[in-house]
């Protein structure tokens, strides 16, 4: 897998103006395939979860206390398209689209290898994540500069 963050650049050869992301490509196993040769709904969940963990809880990333306190609170994944195991590796562009105290919501655009950034994406999702600590079992307040990176990657 491969990660890049992507500044407000253009689209392939268009003047539109995209807005903050951050790109990770994944690679689509075999054993994500269904047998309709389409990525399974519980595979593509995983996807997302694996495109997430380079840009959220990396080492040196304000956000990496996180990983060992953080649940799911929310999920929710829309099919606008397939995609196949051709279409290796996806393109999981991913940007806040809200902030709280002790949650925020995650915005995904999947796209086949290859698609021009600002083409029609074949999966629209979104996560609620919410800061937990371990110890307490209970949900806890996002840090100052916890919040200040995600605030960094809403739409403006």
């Amino acid at each position: 897998m491969t990660n890049s963050l992507n500044g407000n650049g253009k689209g392939h050869g268009s003047s539109v103006l995209l807005p903050k992301r951050f790109h990770a490509k994944v690679e689509i196993r075999w054993s994500d395939m269904d047998v309709f040769q389409h990525v399974n709904h519980a595979r593509m969940v995983t996807l997302l979860e694996e495109a997430r963990i380079p840009w959220l809880f990396e080492e040196g990333r304000p956000t990496s206390a996180l990983r060992s306190g953080c649940v799911l609170a929310d999920l929710r994944v829309r099919y606008r398209g397939q995609l196949r195991h051709e279409d290796t590796p996806l393109d999981i562009a991913m940007w806040i689209e809200q902030l709280r105290a002790v949650d925020f919501t995650v915005g995904y655009e999947v796209r086949a290898n290859g698609a021009a950034p600002d083409s029609p994406p074949a999966v629209l999702a979104t996560t609620q994540l919410a800061a937990f600590d371990i110890d307490t079992q209970r949900l806890r307040r996002l840090t100052d500069p916890e919040r200040e990176y995600l605030a960094g990657w809403m739409d403006k």
